[in-house]
């Protein structure tokens, strides 16, 4: 099937790269490495994206980066409205190509940092590995918050914001606002071109209510981001360089059950929690 023969009820699907080249031509399109434009190709994975998103035929579904439309297909057969977000207006082209003339589609062209973002049930989306810290605020503390955001991320960020040990400014703010999963490895080779890191499927069901209990969500957090950039440094010495605390920093940390010499990405929420109460509110750590 050519892209010229395209009509409302072609079955094109994007994975297909023999499909995919001569559509993508058509508009005069070759990815670009800077923008992170790596299409999905392996429909078995595809599926399973789509699966593992918990999408119902009542759910409304924002898809972040739908590039040529190879989830797109699949969360139009699934859901009730879904609203395609994509950067490149060439690439919207394409998806309107792809599947022209669906009712419950809605593609945009735009930047998904800037437009205004609509309230959904679910958020969804093969996203470049440079946007991942800026989207995520913008997603998990909307005022209506999805009920889930399933992201294909890189797979160190992913392993990142699900497993213990090693935390980020950013796992810090999944977990308090979601309860991240890591559902599915996606070798490099089931993208086009191919990129040189594997990715990850992480599905976040997004919390009715913060993990933390503390009285400004937004000033926790930048107390957080505080002290992660002194992460090689020991919380006991990060949290001195605040004039007036001094010697008595280890002792108030003592009370918490925190070992001074801990660094900011072994705690944990409640950790977090704690530590904001006592030093945190206008008494945290300077920059």
């Amino acid at each position: 099937l050519r892209a010229t023969e395209l009509t409302a009820d072609s079955a094109v699907d994007p994975t297909d790269l023999r499909l995919l080249e001569p559509l993508l031509a058509r508009r005069n399109f070759r990815p670009v490495h800077r923008l992170g434009q790596n299409f999905l190709v392996d429909g078995r994975l595809r599926d399973r994206i789509a699966e593992l998103s918990g999408i119902t035929k009542e759910d409304r579904v924002l898809e972040v980066g739908s590039g040529a439309g190879a989830l797109t297909v699949r969360l139009v057969e699934m859901a009730r409205e879904v609203i395609a977000v994509e950067l490149d207006r060439r690439l919207v082209a394409v998806l309107a190509d792809i599947l022209p003339d669906r009712p419950n589609l809605r593609i945009v062209g735009g930047d998904i940092l800037k437009i205004e973002l609509p309230a959904v049930d679910v958020v969804a989306g093969n996203i470049p590995y440079y946007l991942t810290g800026a989207l995520l605020p913008r997603l998990l503390e909307a005022r209506r918050r999805p009920r889930t955001v399933a992201l294909v991320v890189q797979r160190e960020v992913a392993e990142r914001w699900t497993q213990a040990g090693d935390w980020s400014l950013a796992t810090v703010a999944v977990q308090t606002l979601a309860i991240p999963r890591l559902e599915l490895v996606l070798p490099r080779q089931a993208f086009w071109p191919e990129p040189s890191v594997e990715s990850a499927l992480v599905v976040l069901q997004v919390r009715e209510k913060p993990a933390v209990d503390v009285p400004d969500l937004n000033d926790f957090f930048r107390f957080v981001e505080v002290l992660f950039q002194f992460r090689r440094k020991q919380l006991g010495s990060s949290l001195a360089r605040r004039a007036g605390h001094g010697p008595a920093v280890a002792e108030r940390l003592g009370s918490l059950g925190i070992d001074p010499s801990r660094r900011a990405q072994t705690l944990a929420l409640p950790e977090w929690e704690a530590l904001y109460s006592e030093f945190g509110g206008g008494d945290g750590p300077s920059e």
